[in-house]
């Protein structure tokens, strides 16, 4: 930092301190504070927007990493007991099936989500900094102006026998207002113009995603699907009649009977 940015960082440290104390009178805009506010919010949205997408394409590739591993551990106990039966042959194809989905994940869909949603989700946020700069710039001037204002008030209010103080003060105070306003109005109309390009621009994002979304869940079906030829046909009515948690309840029971679970 330059020396004359570090008298200016100090002088607007003691505006700021005589605001406080109330000795120097501060400006309030309304209208940008609206401006800002809803700003923020956008800006609180779109960072959260962007983190949640992370965790929902990590999420996806978790699930189905976790559902092939799964299937091959289901695989092995129905492989271990009888390599013929129709529940090793619905497992095998289970895993097969779940493999593939892990597969068709991870090479079509991982490079389509980066590029339609996340990469422009992160174009959105790192405007964010550059607008926050020139917020941070329009309320450092506004501290000036204030400042500016306060000193030509005193000098006006008393008159000093140094001829040159009241024109010196009333340029100061003319020039941080102009700088001020001219950053100020344009915070002020550029900031909504900003809110209401979000929609256009997240449009085709959130299109990819619900397309995506379909596709996992057509696929999803689809192979998934082809595993239920490999059960019995009676085996949805059983379960809808109750029958086969009675049948697991069976099972649990032999379980339980046995000395090692417990039993006698």
């Amino acid at each position: 930092m330059s020396w004359t940015g570090f008298k200016k960082s100090l002088n607007r440290a003691g505006t700021t301190v005589l605001q406080k104390t109330g000795q120097i009178e501060r400006t309030v805009d309304r209208e940008f504070a609206d401006e800002e506010s809803k700003y923020r919010a956008f800006e609180k949205e779109c960072q959260a927007l962007q983190k949640d997408s992370k965790s929902y394409n990590d999420a996806m590739r978790a699930m189905t990493a976790a559902q092939a591993r799964l299937a091959e551990t289901i695989e092995s106990f129905y492989g271990a007991a009888d390599r013929t039966s129709d529940s090793a042959m619905a497992s095998h194809a289970f895993k097969n099936a779940v493999q593939d989905l892990d597969a068709s994940v991870q090479r079509e869909l991982d490079a389509p989500y980066r590029t339609t949603i996340m990469e422009p989700l992160g174009k959105m946020n790192a405007y964010f900094p550059i607008v926050n700069e020139h917020i941070s710039k329009r309320n450092k001037k506004l501290l000036d102006y204030d400042a500016a204002r306060s000193k030509l008030r005193k000098v006006i209010e008393k008159p000093s026998d140094d001829t040159t103080k009241l024109p010196k003060a009333q340029q100061e105070h003319d020039d941080a207002k102009e700088v001020f306003e001219l950053l100020n109005d344009q915070l002020i109309g550029e900031l909504p113009q900003l809110l209401d390009l979000r929609v256009p621009y997240f449009d085709p994002s959130f299109e990819a995603m619900i397309r995506m979304q379909c596709k996992f869940a057509e696929e999803g079906y689809e192979k998934l699907s082809a595993v239920q030829r490999y059960f019995l046909d009676n085996v949805r009515d059983d379960y809808a009649a109750g029958q086969l948690d009675a049948q697991v309840e069976g099972v649990l029971q032999e379980m339980k009977e046995l000395s090692i679970c417990g039993g006698n």
